[in-house]
């Protein structure tokens, strides 16, 4: 298969390496990597502030978003077209401006999408040449990442910030796709990155697109 129709999306847990390991394999790929440039590329598009998607990115446990999603129930019609006035900032509607930004960096080139259900988008969409994988690791290898990359000395601190940032992710997915966000049932390739290394992570996600008849 022609892997100039192959899109990636990584579901990560925090602290488990997933966005190195998105980045990392767009880079040997040769194909663009998307994580929250997402965002600034919705807000130019769409002309809402930026400071909005950033407020609703991935965490629909914020106070801002908890009277609308505290039941996590699935809202009906979430891929409509997005509202270009009214209660344009609504999260429902930043989640469609959103969605379509995804649609469309799917439908031009190759790429590697991190987050932001970018997954259950592309494929609710019907888009093929689609592999969705979900890096995941045990508590100590999340709280240890989570320091290095984070610069953060303290474990309690660090495993506080782990968990807070699950818990918004969790609820997002929850909210935005009806699923449960760590079932690993949703994904092509699970990883449990806890004894690998993340450069063998990538590898092991290149000999899987491999094995499924794409020339890379």
């Amino acid at each position: 298969m022609d892997k100039s129709k192959l899109v990636i999306t990584i579901e990560r847990q925090y602290g488990s390496g997933g966005r190195i390991v998105g980045k990392k394999l767009a880079e040997e790929l040769n194909i663009p990597f998307y994580d929250d440039e997402i965002l600034s590329m919705t807000a130019e598009k769409s002309a809402v502030g930026e400071k909005y998607f950033r407020l609703a990115d991935e965490k629909a446990g914020n106070n801002l978003l908890r009277k609308i999603v505290g039941n996590l129930r699935f809202p009906a019609g979430i891929f409509e077209e997005p509202k270009t006035e009214g209660d344009v900032t609504s999260p429902d509607n930043l989640f469609r401006f959103q969605s379509e930004v995804i649609r469309e960096l799917a439908a031009a080139e190759s790429c590697v999408i991190v987050g932001r259900c970018a997954d259950y988008i592309l494929e609710t969409a019907g888009k093929e040449d689609l592999v969705k994988i979900f890096v995941y690791a045990d508590i100590p290898t999340c709280v240890r990442r989570t320091q290095e990359t984070d610069g953060i000395t303290d474990t309690k601190e660090a495993l506080n910030k782990l968990n807070k940032i699950t818990k918004q992710r969790k609820s997002y997915h929850k909210y935005f796709t009806g699923k449960e966000w760590e079932d690993v049932t949703n994904y092509d390739l699970p990883i449990n990155a806890s004894k690998l290394e993340l450069d063998q992570v990538v590898a092991l996600i290149k000999d899987y697109i491999r094995m499924i008849g794409y020339d890379i």
